[in-house]
């Protein structure tokens, strides 16, 4: 694809990204910083942000960093924000990017399977967007916000009940401080992508042949694809970037029709029986086992 933006258009931004070392937060980051940005990644594994920092980091040498940071915990986040900000100057923008979901049936869910997801979602984003958000006001500068989100903030989703509340609370907190914090010049803002596949969301969100019948399928969705990183990087780029100040308070929806047509959610997922529940509880567990033992190389 042609670059459609110019090389240097993030020229002067510091953009913070949880959930950074992985996934679509590591691939947003790679194009941020190719386009002239500084990016600070947080995650919870400190041996995954440094490999994807040294990554993106070959041929933009200062333009990365990382900290590892639990988001759940205000303040771990409210003193790593401050290390940002003695180190290496005040951010410009955030993006709530951390995230954590599986597919189950509501029925079965613990109160600690629960909280894992809601606590990372909304919290998380939540404490990183207030730590960051009193220095801004406090000192008098604008900012920008931009949370990923899916487009259940609006229809809801049978099966991931956790992460469409989370997610549906960040919605929420993107229009609320859109307006009350719009008078200080900060912006909030949400991108809400269709399915681009990263390996360990698919693991969690197809773990058997039955459960491939919701949300993530191609055929599925009018343009009949899944979207790319580099197609949510371009959006990302174009919300922090000086075009469009006048932009907040919006959940942006960018997935090929999905939506619309009616199959965003994993209503589907009903006609699994109890033993197909079983396998996929199985296959998650063991996709969760392997994260967690990469975790430890």
């Amino acid at each position: 694809m042609t670059r459609i933006f110019d090389p240097r258009v993030l020229d002067g931004k510091r953009i913070l990204i949880t959930g950074g070392g992985t996934g679509l937060g590591r691939g947003v980051a790679q194009r941020l910083v190719a386009h002239g940005a500084h990016v600070h990644l947080w995650g919870r594994r400190e041996s995954v942000l440094a490999e994807a920092a040294a990554d993106i980091a070959t041929g933009y040498p200062g333009a990365i960093h990382y900290q590892t940071v639990n988001v759940r915990e205000f303040d771990a986040v409210d003193a790593a924000v401050a290390e940002i900000w003695d180190r290496h100057g005040p951010l410009t923008g955030v993006l709530n990017n951390a995230a954590a979901n599986f597919i189950a049936p509501t029925v079965s869910l613990s109160p600690r399977a629960f909280d894992a997801i809601t606590s990372t979602v909304m919290t998380g984003s939540f404490n990183t967007t207030l730590a960051v958000g009193r220095r801004w006001i406090a000192a008098g500068l604008p900012g920008s916000v931009l949370s990923n989100l899916t487009t259940w903030v609006w229809s809801g989703s049978a099966f991931v009940v956790p992460s469409a509340m989370a997610k549906a609370a960040v919605h929420a907190m993107t229009m609320s401080l859109a307006v009350e914090w719009g008078p200080y010049g900060i912006r909030l803002n949400a991108l809400a992508p269709g399915p681009i596949p990263t390996e360990f969301a698919w693991e969690m969100l197809n773990p058997t042949d039955k459960s491939s019948t919701g949300a993530t399928q191609p055929e599925q969705i009018p343009l009949r694809r899944s979207g790319t990183i580099g197609e949510l990087a371009n959006l990302t780029i174009f919300a922090f970037s000086d075009a469009c100040d006048y932009l907040t308070g919006e959940t942006i929806a960018m997935d090929g029709g999905q939506r619309l047509a009616g199959p965003n959610t994993f209503a589907g997922l009903s006609v699994m029986s109890e033993d197909d529940w079983v396998q996929a509880r199985a296959h998650s567990k063991a996709a969760s086992a392997s994260a967690k033992s990469a975790r430890s190389v």
